[in-house]
């Protein structure tokens, strides 16, 4: 991968990516939906691979949301397996890349046992590396994580009054996941489809035309120069 015109002392620490288009790279090709789901892994161990060769630090990637319920049965029976079978067939090789895998997300009564127990194995067997972080978003919902983070302020007897972002941020799936810089979605969709909308207040969103299927490192790096070309104010004025 050329790295051309990237400057390595300014890589965005945390990089998400909404991985969208597999159903409608799978239909433009006459194949089924599920097919596209398929062909989606390969773009996801290059988009690690991207990563690790950079030397970001985290990569967040949206696989199943809280709203994908709602998809035809078959489709979502094949996403449980796929993921299941994914991370059987790749975690010991991301382990030996020295990434660490961990999970966000509802751990409710539709997801498989079994699949729970696959991710929790893959959070152990990972747990001491720390040249990536990949975090997979599954049964994912900002507004859900939200909601839940509330119900255990409310819970745990906070006063309002000692309520602050920092506080909040402790009570989200993943208190020490840092806030999001740089924020990508292929497809050539631009919504923000309940991703991260917490931790991704000030991050730079770009918007990939390529279906997931096709995404490769060089998209990655792509996207990381055109964040290394803005200016970010967080609200304020650049020197």
């Amino acid at each position: 991968m050329t790295t051309t015109g990237l400057d390595p002392a300014r890589l965005p620490t945390h990089i998400a990516c909404v991985m969208d288009g597999n159903g409608r790279w799978a239909e433009q090709r006459g194949l089924k939906r599920t097919d596209g789901h398929a062909a989606g892994e390969e773009a996801l161990l290059d988009a690690i691979e991207g990563a690790l060769e950079l030397g970001v630090d985290w990569l967040t990637v949206y696989a199943f949301s809280t709203e994908n319920w709602r998809r035809p049965t078959d489709e979502v029976r094949f996403l449980m397996r796929f993921n299941e079978n994914l991370l059987l067939r790749r975690r010991d090789e991301l382990h030996d890349r020295g990434v660490r895998i961990r999970f966000i997300g509802r751990r409710d009564w539709r997801v498989p046992k079994r699949l729970l127990r696959r991710m929790d194995e893959s959070v152990e067997l990972t747990a001491g590396n720390r040249t990536l972080t990949v975090t997979i978003a599954f049964n994912y919902g900002a507004q859900a994580e939200l909601v839940d983070a509330i119900r255990q302020l409310v819970t745990s007897g906070v006063d309002p009054a000692d309520i602050y972002e920092a506080l909040v941020g402790k009570y989200l799936y993943d208190p020490e996941m840092p806030a999001v810089d740089l924020w990508i979605r292929t497809s050539g969709e631009y919504r923000l489809s309940n991703f991260l909308i917490w931790q991704s207040a000030y991050a730079e969103m770009v918007f990939v035309d390529a279906f997931w299927p096709d995404f490769r490192r060089g998209h990655l790096r792509d996207a990381i120069v055109e964040y290394q070309r803005r200016s970010r104010r967080f609200g304020g004025l650049s020197d």
